[in-house]
Parts: C-alpha cells; structure tokens; sequence
C-alpha cells in the first residue's frame, strides 16, 4: 500500500464570473491547473449581497458535467428544457450539459451568507453528445457518517473505505442512486471538529485533490490552509490530520487521458469542435430547444 502526497499546491485566486460574481477559483485558472478529469473547481463564498446578487444570468455550456454544491443560501437553477431546481444548504446539482444546455443559476436572497462549490468533470469525447440531463440532490438524501474521533462526512459521490475500521461506504452518486459515471468521482464533505485524524482508502487508479475551505489540514508532512488546493500523488491511502477544527473537500475521479480544449463554457477534444459548438450556439442548434442567443 502507498500513502498519496501532497505533490502541487495550488492557491484560490480571486476572480468574477457570470454577471460580476466574485469566487475564488482553484483548479482552471489556466490549461496548466486542471487535474483529468477535473477541469475547474470554484468557491463562492460572500455575506455581501453585491458580491453574489448578478448570479450568472442565462449561458451555454456544452461536453461536461457541473455540479454544485450549497453550503449555505438559496440559488435557483433554470434550464431550456423548462426544468427548475431550488439550492438550499446542502444540497447539490449534478447537471450534465452533453451536447448542449442553456441555463441560469440565479440568487434567491438579497442579504445573508451565500457560500458553496462549482466543480467542471470533463466527459470523455463518446458521451459529449449525449443528451443534456440534471439532477437536483436534496441534503437529506446525501448520506452522513459522524465518526467517533469527531470527524463528520458528507458522502457525495463514490465509494471511498475507512482503513481503521475497513468499512467500505458509497455516497449518493454511484452508491444508493445506483448511477454509474464513467469517470466514476468520488467527491467528499470532510468537517473535523476538534483535533483528529482519517485514512481513507481512495481508489488507485483515479486522479484526487483536496481543497480546504476552513482551518488548516496536514497530508503527510504537508500542511495546506484554507483557500488552498493539494493536488495528491498516486497511491492507495489518504492519511488527514486536523490540529484543530477544520473543512475540506476530497475530489477523485477516473482520469480519461483524452485531448482537452476549452472555449468559455465549451469543452471538447479538438478546435474544429469548438468551432461548432460556436456555430451551433450561434444559430440555434446547440440543443434540443433552443434558441439563437439574443443580438
């Protein structure tokens, strides 16, 4: 068994999205900071209604999947196929764009905090035209394990094992909603509330980082704070420590070793198909419904 190191850090950078939305931007601030299949991971986090209340108003996207995570607020998702989803906390979007989908995520709130987790999963060239397709993921449906050294996870997606007690335990995705994805994710909440530590076993074969979004958390001999993303080595465990309270997320997923090229809201394996997505997208085509964007 080899233990996954912290190998690259990379930290959080300020930028503004949609209508001047501000976030804090880790993996995908360029071509150099993805992690296949992961293309860009985003916090959004804010008491200030002028830093989130724009929301990102209607926009394509085409040849991944987005999900979104809600820690805390209220964001309401609209789609062409006429589909409406409501984001409170602790809920998540699992949205497939595929060959094509206009939506819009807007605030529903004018004060308050506002805090949650955009995450891009490329999907391999086969599945880029398959139909668009969302899922909204109440809080109460996404299973929790409170561990006895005061450690709770929220177990979003994937099959992960904790070596102490050689448990294996399934999140929503790929575990009870029996979905399977080809880059087969694994995506954990991890909140420790006092000084502790955790070994999981992540699958070998897959890609993983952590970003930590509260306190500071040791990987090995390497300590990564808040805002900060660790992208991790090969290997079969994950040893965590806390110090003292902490929050991070842990992302591993099934790389697809294909040829990335991305325009904006458009990922797909060669320029030409850029180019056609832009052309579709122009004249109407992107999907099934919609409508050429607006002169």
């Amino acid at each position: 068994m080899t233990h996954r190191a912290i190998q690259q850090i990379i930290a959080a950078i300020p930028v503004s999205d949609g209508a001047g939305v501000r976030l804090k931007r880790s993996l995908g601030q360029s071509s150099a900071t993805r992690l296949d299949p992961f293309l860009m991971l985003d916090e959004f986090v804010s008491d200030q209604a002028d830093d989130y209340i724009a929301g990102f108003p209607a926009h394509p996207h085409r040849g991944f999947e987005t999900v979104t995570y809600m820690l805390a607020g209220h964001m309401l998702h609209e789609d062409h196929m006429g589909n409406k989803g409501h984001l409170r906390d602790g809920d998540v979007q699992w949205m497939t764009a595929g060959r094509g989908i206009i939506h819009s995520e807007t605030p529903q709130q004018e004060a308050g905090l506002m805090h949650g987790f955009q995450l891009w999963i490329n999907l391999p060239a086969a599945e880029k035209g398959r139909d668009a397709a969302y899922r909204d993921i109440a809080a109460a449906q996404i299973p929790r394990h409170t561990l006895d050294d005061g450690i709770e996870l929220r177990h979003i997606a994937g099959t992960v094992t904790l070596v102490e007690e050689g448990t294996p335990l399934s999140g929503f995705i790929n575990g009870q909603d029996g979905q399977q994805l080809t880059t087969d994710p694994v995506y954990l909440d991890l909140r420790f509330s006092r000084a502790a530590s955790l070994q999981l076993a992540l699958p070998p074969e897959h890609n993983a980082f952590v970003y930590v979004y509260g306190g500071d958390v040791h990987v090995g001999d390497r300590q990564i704070t808040a805002g900060q993303l660790g992208v991790l080595s090969t290997g079969d465990l994950l040893n965590l420590e806390a110090k003292e309270r902490a929050s991070l997320l842990v992302l591993a997923g099934k790389p697809i070793g294909e040829p990335v090229v991305q325009y904006g809201p458009f990922v797909m394996n060669t320029s030409a198909e850029i180019e056609q997505a832009l052309r579709d997208y122009r004249d109407g085509r992107l999907c099934e419904g919609c409508a050429p964007p607006s002169p």
